[in-house]
């Protein structure tokens, strides 16, 4: 596991330790959670790379006349 340092505003620190406290988490834990979501927020790559896995079998550029565009 690699350390990170981080800077914030002391009295933002304060409140965010008391909020893991409250949740039973050591703020080091809280954070490392909050680090998985952002990784994992929608956009990511290994999301996009997972999204083209599954659409392989498309295949783009079939241009359609009006008369297909227009059915129903």
């Amino acid at each position: 596991m690699k350390n990170v340092t981080l800077s914030a505003d002391a009295d933002l620190i304060e409140q965010a330790r008391a909020v893991a406290r409250a949740q039973h988490k050591t703020l080091n834990a809280a954070f490392r959670e909050w680090l998985q979501q952002y990784a994992a927020e929608p956009g990511s790559a290994q999301e996009v790379d997972s999204l083209m896995k599954r659409l392989r079998h498309v295949r783009a550029g079939h241009h359609f006349t009006r008369a297909e565009m227009n059915e129903r």
